[in-house]
């Protein structure tokens, strides 16, 4: 081999051996935080699944990562992912009901079915046909509803009318359904969630209004209560955004952006939201056997009586989102509508 040969093979050989460092880094990592416990099943199933689903689709050039334990309080989610402490999160609508108003057309009173994966798409179609342009600061993912909340009674008669919701001490949800029970002049002691066993199990209150059955389970909240009272429309759903840093996702190639966005949108909101609903499944399948929870229908003019109560909360709602520049009436309708379509439970 020549000199020149040589010192060309030499060149070839050198540049490769700088390639190969960047072709290491090529990879793409979402750093992804979960807010729930370590153990719950958004961070031990939804989320790595979703992961599996994107390195697959990118052919392994886009993977993600789960912190053990959260980055920021629940809260403050979309504020993570704005600030770079987080790529990806899931972050609760009523948390962020001063930056977005369209997803929360998924908590209004009355609008909910048990089929947590159907609402979830409607919930996907409405924000691209009516508010598409809220999420600024950050990149919708996806979108998903959980299982609808229900009423609950800890003493053995069941609430099924307005007058037995008035005549009780209830905790709920703040929000939505707390609201709902002062308008109509029901004793009200609100709280998140994960405060709600502290409140039921000390006798405190003599109802409970705002979760689902897989709740009571997961907050052990069966052996205090008594019956559960279930509506046709369900009185009261929860949303939640998953979004991405808007810098972290033009990291992405356009082509590895359109494989990330085919396994996100009504595919994750549906898989997510699935989780609930055997969530729920489990926990009514222990209601009778392990605490002696009775099940309910509701009576139709209580559902009617509360239905006609709750009007005030989606005027509201609809006015808000009219003065954002969505069309209101139109974005409700259009998400019953589809929630009916799709629901098949």
């Amino acid at each position: 081999m020549s000199l020149f040969s040589r010192l060309a093979f030499a060149s070839v050989a050198l540049a490769a051996l700088m390639v190969l460092p960047n072709m290491a880094q090529a990879k793409t990592r979402i750093l992804t935080n979960c807010f729930w416990p370590p153990q719950h099943y958004v961070c031990t199933q939804v989320m790595p699944t979703w992961g599996e689903w994107v390195e697959e689709a990118t052919d392994g050039r886009v993977s993600i990562q789960i912190p053990p334990k959260s980055l920021a309080a629940p809260p403050e989610q979309w504020g993570s992912v704005e600030k770079g402490i987080a790529d990806a999160a899931a972050q609760f609508n009523g948390f962020v009901a001063n930056r977005v108003t369209g997803p929360l057309v998924a908590m209004q009173p009355f609008v909910a079915s048990a089929d947590a994966p159907a609402m979830s798409e409607a919930l996907w179609e409405t924000y691209q046909k009516f508010f598409p342009d809220e999420y600024k600061g950050v990149k919708a993912l996806s979108m998903w509803v959980i299982t609808p909340a229900e009423v609950y009674s800890q003493n053995d008669t069941p609430i099924n009318s307005i007058d037995d919701l008035t005549s009780r001490k209830i905790w709920a949800l703040p929000g939505t359904v707390a609201n709902l029970m002062k308008k109509i002049g029901v004793g009200v002691v609100a709280g998140p969630a994960v405060q709600a066993n502290e409140v039921i199990s000390r006798g405190v209150v003599d109802g409970h209004i705002g979760l689902s059955p897989v709740s009571i389970d997961q907050f052990q909240l069966g052996p205090y209560t008594k019956s559960m009272t279930r509506f046709k429309t369900r009185i009261y759903s929860t949303s939640f955004s998953f979004v991405m840093n808007e810098d972290k996702w033009a990291e992405i190639s356009p082509e590895d952006q359109e494989a990330i966005m085919a396994v996100s949108g009504p595919k994750f909101g549906r898989m997510a939201a699935q989780f609930w609903v055997d969530g729920d499944a489990a926990a009514i399948a222990k209601f009778k056997d392990q605490w002696g929870i009775e099940v309910y229908d509701a009576d139709p003019a209580f559902e009617a009586a509360l239905t006609e109560q709750s009007k005030f909360l989606t005027e509201g709602w609809i006015k808000k989102a009219n003065s954002k520049g969505i069309d209101g009436q139109a974005a409700y309708d259009f998400y019953v509508q589809r929630v009916k379509e799709l629901s098949k439970l």
